[in-house]
C-alpha cells in the first residue's frame, strides 16, 4: 500500500518518518521523497495513528487525489534540483511529463490551481535556492552553477537570480548573509517570489 506525505522533502524528514513508522510497529517497503510503501494493510485505527504521529513532527498524510498530484510534482522537482547530482539531459517540463506519466500542460494548470502559483515559478524559486547553496558553498563557478541549473548562459542565470534575490550573484556571494529558505517553506509557496513582469 502507497502513502503519500506532505513535506517530507529532505533525507532528514525521510529518518524522522521511517522512525514513526517503527514506533507503530508498520514495516515500510520502500520510501522516496513524499512517499512510501508498506508492507501490509492498514487498519482505520493505525491510520489515525499515522496520522497524529505525522502532524506531530509537521507532516500530513495526503488523502485527495489533486493534492496527491501535486505532492508528486514538488517532489520530483526537489528531488531534481536539490539532489541531483548531474544536470538534466532535458527540459524540465520533459522531465516531469515522463517521471509523472503525465501531460506537462496538465500539470501546470493543476499546479496553478490547487497552488495559486506556476509550476515555472516553482522551478525558478528550487533552483535560485539550490544556487545560493552553491554559491555558499564555493566549489563551483557560476558557469559550472549555470551548467548544473540547466541555465542557458551565465547572464541570463544572473538576471533571474537578481530578479528573485534583489542581488547580483556575486555580490550574494560577498554577503553571505541572505538566509536560504527552507525547502519545507518552499513547497508550500512560502517564499517572497517576485513575479516578473
Amino acid at each position: 500500500m502507497k502513502l503519500y506525505i506532505k513535506y517530507m522533502v529532505s533525507h532528514c524528514c525521510k529518518l524522522m518518518v521511517k522512525e514513526e513508522f517503527n514506533k507503530l510497529g508498520i514495516k515500510i517497503s520502500s520510501i522516496e521523497l513524499g512517499e512510501l510503501e508498506v508492507q501490509q494493510k492498514i487498519s482505520l485505527r493505525q491510520f489515525e495513528k499515522i496520522k497524529a504521529a505525522l502532524l506531530k513532527n509537521g507532516h500530513e498524510l495526503l488523502e485527495d487525489k489533486k493534492s496527491i498530484q501535486i505532492e508528486k510534482v514538488k517532489n520530483a522537482i526537489i528531488d531534481m534540483i536539490h539532489y541531483s547530482e548531474q544536470p538534466p539531459e532535458e527540459k524540465y517540463s520533459d522531465y516531469l511529463s515522463k517521471k509523472l506519466e503525465c501531460d506537462y500542460t496538465s500539470l501546470s494548470s493543476l499546479f496553478s490551481e490547487v497552488t495559486g502559483s506556476t509550476l515555472q515559478q516553482f522551478i525558478i524559486i528550487n533552483k535560485i535556492e539550490r544556487a545560493k547553496e552553491l554559491i555558499i558553498y564555493n566549489e563551483l563557478s557560476l558557469k559550472e552553477i549555470c551548467f548544473k541549473l540547466h541555465y542557458s548562459s551565465v547572464p541570463h542565470f544572473s538576471n533571474q537570480f537578481k530578479k528573485i534575490t534583489g542581488l547580483s550573484p556575486m555580490y550574494f556571494k560577498v554577503l553571505k548573509k541572505r538566509k536560504r529558505i527552507e525547502l519545507e517553506r518552499l513547497i508550500d509557496g512560502q517564499s517572497n517570489f517576485k513575479k516578473s513582469k
